[in-house]
């Protein structure tokens, strides 16, 4: 894989999971809202079920571009969740339900913990991957521009 696709992989993987991050702590802003009485059930649940599906497609999307661009370790790690969410969206469970909303606070909070703490977890990787992806292409990029200025 040449660095520059290294580098826009990076990016988009950056860019993915900050918007998970977002859409993970929306979530659980809202089911706070909730459990404070802020915020009715019929308006909370309809908030986080616009942004379940979205937030599907986008882990699925992240999950593959990691299997396809051969990062191992990165698809391993983003590999339960996604599983997790395919497996709530086949039994159908994966929409809160107005009338069960107060029932199932307290596990939907914890659910939405966990995916944030995986979440931020593979944002450090991403960073940290993205910052030596750019220095590596950096330096090569100076190494064979001090080569070629040497050979003149």
């Amino acid at each position: 894989m040449s660095w520059d696709w290294e580098l826009i992989l990076w990016v988009w993987a950056l860019v993915s999971v900050m918007s998970l991050v977002g859409l993970c702590l929306y979530q659980l802003i809202t089911l706070s809202d909730l459990e404070f009485d802020y915020i009715n059930p019929f308006d909370s649940s309809a908030r986080i079920n616009a942004v379940v599906i979205p937030e599907f497609l986008l882990q699925a999307l992240l999950c593959a571009s990691f299997l396809l661009t051969w990062h191992w370790f990165s698809f391993l790690l983003a590999l339960p969740v996604t599983c997790y969410h395919l497996n709530l969206y086949l039994k159908r469970r994966h929409l809160v339900d107005v009338t069960e909303i107060f029932r199932s606070l307290n596990s939907e909070k914890k659910y939405r913990i966990i995916k944030l703490a995986l979440y931020v977890t593979l944002f450090v990787i991403v960073i940290y991957r993205l910052v030596l992806t750019a220095v590596t292409l950096l330096m090569d990029d100076e190494d064979v521009n001090f080569i070629n200025s040497r050979t003149l």
